[in-house]
């Protein structure tokens, strides 16, 4: 199978007609320019996937707000790993 380029536009187009493929491509143009804010929003139209790379994202960046926020948007896997960095020991900190 050839690797064809598609445009932004098209993959919006097909994702707002129900397309979860293209909606899975739009989040990864999004990752790749770094665009958070359109993971976001790809994400709180139900991007599971969208939610996988801001989870990554926010599990390297220490970022515990970040990771509720995704939990609450409806990615549970943020929701399971904002509970092991909570449960985690606390650095200079018995116990």
């Amino acid at each position: 199978m050839a690797n064809m380029h598609v445009d932004g536009d098209t993959l919006r187009e097909l994702a707002d007609e129900g397309n979860e493929t293209a909606l899975d491509r739009l989040a990864d143009l999004a990752d790749a320019a770094g665009d958070l804010g359109e993971l976001s929003e790809l994400l709180d139209e139900g991007s599971l996937y969208a939610g996988s790379m801001l989870t990554r994202r926010a599990v390297a960046a220490g970022d515990l707000r970040e990771l509720q926020r995704i939990a609450d948007a409806g990615y549970d896997e943020a929701a399971n790993e904002l509970e092991r960095m909570l449960e985690a020991p606390v650095e200079g900190h018995p116990g």
